[in-house]
């Protein structure tokens, strides 16, 4: 199998490493790096679990070959971890009910990172349509999106 060496950012840090330029980005991020936060649902892109964000925008990591990411930007939510945004999230999430089982969790407060880096203060439409593309069986979507509005309260000039 050809294998091609892929430099990028990864949580700030510089990353560089040979694998095959096809190789998906959740499993370089799963296997090879030891990022387990990033979690695989329907290897699909349908589910939104392995959302991660790509020089500022949420994607899909099941549907991001590795090649692509090279010269870029990704934050997994160990990156998000270390901010006073990350502090903020997880107390809202855990405030509002908005984590159960906790398998789409780590996925769901990177889309609200992306949905409140955009716009601070969304309304609840626009937290919703945000929110579209991550599937959670658990808790039910409307405490996820009070814990993105309560963030978006709360967060004054954090976002």
């Amino acid at each position: 199998m050809a294998t091609t060496t892929i430099k990028f950012k990864l949580n700030g840090q510089p990353v560089t490493l040979s694998t095959h330029p096809l190789k998906r980005l959740v499993d370089v991020l799963r296997d090879d790096l030891q990022l387990t936060g990033t979690k695989e649902g329907c290897g699909e892109g349908e589910c939104g679990t392995c959302s991660v964000l790509l020089d500022n925008r949420l994607v899909n990591s099941c549907l991001v070959p590795i090649a692509s990411v090279a010269g870029r930007q990704v934050i997994t939510i160990e990156g998000l971890r270390s901010t006073p945004r990350f502090d903020l999230l997880q107390r809202c999430f855990a405030q509002a009910g908005g984590v159960q089982c906790g398998f789409c969790t780590p996925a769901m407060i990177m889309a609200a990172e992306a949905i409140l880096s955009a716009n601070p203060y969304p309304t609840e439409k626009q937290v919703r349509e945000g929110l579209a593309g991550n599937i959670c069986r658990c808790t039910g979507y409307g405490m996820i999106v009070e814990a993105v509005l309560e963030a978006a309260r709360k967060g004054g000039g954090l976002w």
